[in-house]
């Protein structure tokens, strides 16, 4: 074999590495990752709490994950498309396939309505509750975040937190199409998780959401408003664990001792003098673990009900 075809060989390879690559980052993976595995609470509590067997459900759990899987990653690839001109603004989204022109406009329209419209037929297969579920996750973070409160108003990052709210109750309707207080309890936790979770990293990208004239919170009221703003979030995750009692006490130690652990470190940044970015920081860093910690505790305590 001539060196020419192992450079030529190779040189394949690469490309074909850094397109996966470029794909994965165009439908943000991270984020498929984060709310597949919120999807699966939902299922798994939802088997539990109806004392199902989570073997005879497997087929259904299968297919929702995928559907769920396949919208969360055309939603995102939309949300990419729609974001495009104000991506090279932010050092976060400047490298992102649609700016540097690794897929074109067209080519990442078609790829994500075709994900979306396949995760869709998916959902509906499982249920009408569960298919609508997701056309409102979709059009809330698509039309409703994306399109239009993004760009013009301050409460934005609420608006999108109901788009990040259905995973887990869509994952519960796969099961238990009528919902109930499980459900309504994955919603609210993770409606109120998101602004301190997302205002932390807005303090940290302050400047640059300003350049790209996104009027994010920190943006437009200062850094001391967004403070304040997580620690009332923060407090308001106190009583949402009690609405899911049927896991347990322990449950309710874990959920409490890291919404303590949380309101902590957020009332410390307003009482001590510290650096923003370091503070912020240092909170989006909690909110990851927060969210894992607590949504895989409600799957291992589901067990034992």
């Amino acid at each position: 074999m001539s060196n020419t075809t192992i450079i030529s060989q190779s040189e394949k390879v690469e490309r074909e590495k850094s397109f996966v690559t470029e794909f994965l980052s165009l439908i943000k993976i991270g984020i498929v990752y984060s709310n597949v595995f919120v999807t699966f609470t939902g299922l798994f509590l939802a088997i539990q709490w109806t004392g199902q067997s989570f073997i005879a459900q497997l087929d259904v759990v299968i297919v929702t994950l995928l559907g769920a899987s396949l919208i969360i990653a055309g939603s995102a690839a939309m949300n990419n498309w729609i974001d495009r001109d104000i991506d090279p603004f932010m050092d976060r989204t400047k490298d992102r396939p649609t700016v540097s022109g690794r897929f074109d406009g067209k080519e990442v329209f078609v790829t994500a309505m075709s994900l979306l419209i396949i995760g869709e037929a998916m959902l509906f297969f499982i249920g009408p509750v569960v298919g609508w579920l997701g056309l409102v996750g979709i059009v809330s973070y698509v039309v409703v975040y994306s399109m239009w409160s993004k760009r013009r108003h301050v409460s934005n990052t609420i608006v999108g937190s109901i788009s990040g709210a259905v995973p887990p109750v869509l994952g519960w309707a796969a099961i238990q199409p009528e919902l109930g207080m499980g459900a309504l309890a994955l919603f609210l936790i993770m409606f109120v998780w998101q602004p301190p979770h997302f205002y932390a990293l807005a303090m940290r990208r302050a400047e640059e959401y300003r350049a790209a004239n996104i009027p994010m919170l920190p943006v437009v009221k200062g850094m001391k408003r967004t403070k304040w703003s997580i620690v009332g979030w923060v407090i308001l995750l106190f009583p949402l664990p009690f609405l899911l009692t049927e896991l347990g006490v322990g449950f309710l130690l874990v959920a409490t001792a890291l919404n303590i652990g949380w309101l902590y470190f957020a009332i410390r940044g307003l009482v001590r003098p510290t650096d923003d970015h370091q503070w912020a920081t240092s909170m989006f860093v909690y909110s990851i673990n927060y969210m894992m910690i607590l949504f895989l505790s409600i799957n291992v305590f589901a067990i034992f009900m």
